[in-house]
């Protein structure tokens, strides 16, 4: 289904510590190492009401619930962080969740913080979008926008979660699904009874919402890479600028990582997709692949950001 041509002339970057700062090499090999010397525990599948209704109830979503630690200890509410996958969905070839999925949950477990990833794509009979033309999906941002919100409010119904203290976290398509899950100018968004303390989007496509108007229910840090040419970062930078959040929420925050392409952190060499249609230039193939810095640094950005957000408040 793939068709995947390595970048001619291309060099994978090296993880050496040399080439990246010394604090953030250390944060790395650290969390890499207690990672390995912890390996995160089997998910419990979950079912997860959708805001998306058919025949007047809600979809049934497929969620993989990780439990932070601390949820052991009684009567402890933790934080929560729905991860929403992208267009290729939240698996990988075999049929396990994707080691995105799995590296993000062990990461923000952590933390001290619950984790639900949540599949869209499965219980609606599809297993990827990326070779989809956009404006011919059968799973639109609609879709996508009524499964984040229900999975808030999944999460808050939840005895072990902090209902004040929740976020949004996803990646191309799942980023996409933040921005639309938290901008204020969907009526879905701003009739929602519960909204997140924190939103981050790795790489999303911004234009949509950036051409209606971003008016955030929630901080948003959005993580792009320079070189993408899948979902360039141009549109979230102009997002970032041109959003009127409320009184109370901060500007949202764009940081572009040079040479980094779409998948910037993921641990893969970069590779041209040829099968997928859309991108800055459609029929041209989008280049998808791992920059070693742009990982280490977007790592310690987004723990920066979520660690502030969700930090309890007097």
């Amino acid at each position: 289904m793939n068709s995947l041509r390595p970048v001619a002339g291309f060099k994978p970057m090296s993880c050496a510590c040399a080439l990246l700062p010394f604090l953030i090499c250390g944060l790395v090999l650290q969390s890499g190492e207690a990672l390995a010397n912890s390996a995160v525990g089997a998910a419990e599948k979950v079912q997860v009401p959708s805001q998306d209704l058919r025949a007047g109830q809600a979809l049934p979503l497929l969620g993989h619930w990780f439990p932070a630690a601390s949820s052991n200890s009684a009567n402890t509410r933790a934080p929560a962080i729905v991860l929403l996958h992208g267009c290729g969905g939240a698996y990988g070839r075999r049929g396990e969740l994707s080691e995105r999925m799995k590296d993000y949950s062990q990461v923000l477990n952590a933390e001290g913080w619950h984790v639900l990833v949540l599949d869209s794509l499965t219980p609606r009979g599809e297993r990827e979008l990326c070779t989809q033309k956009i404006g011919t999906r059968a799973i639109t941002m609609t879709e996508r926008r009524r499964d984040a919100l229900g999975a808030l409010q999944w999460l808050a119904a939840r005895p072990d979660v902090d209902a004040s203290r929740l976020a949004l976290l996803g990646w191309s398509n799942g980023g996409s699904t933040v921005l639309a899950s938290t901008n204020l100018n969907h009526a879905e968004v701003k009739a929602a009874a519960l909204r997140p303390r924190a939103a981050v989007a790795f790489y999303p496509g911004c234009e949509a919402d950036q051409k209606r108007g971003y008016a955030p229910s929630a901080p948003l840090l959005m993580l792009t890479g320079a070189a993408d040419d899948w979902t360039p970062s141009a549109p979230c930078e102009a997002l970032a600028r041109e959003a009127q959040p409320s009184s109370g929420i901060a500007q949202p925050k764009s940081v572009s990582y040079a040479g980094a392409f779409h998948g910037f952190d993921a641990k893969t060499p970069v590779r041209l997709r040829a099968d997928v249609p859309n991108g800055v230039k459609p029929g041209a193939g989008v280049h998808v692949g791992g920059q070693a810095e742009a990982l280490a640094r977007s790592r310690v950005a987004l723990l920066d950001f979520l660690r502030e957000q969700l930090r309890n408040q007097p």
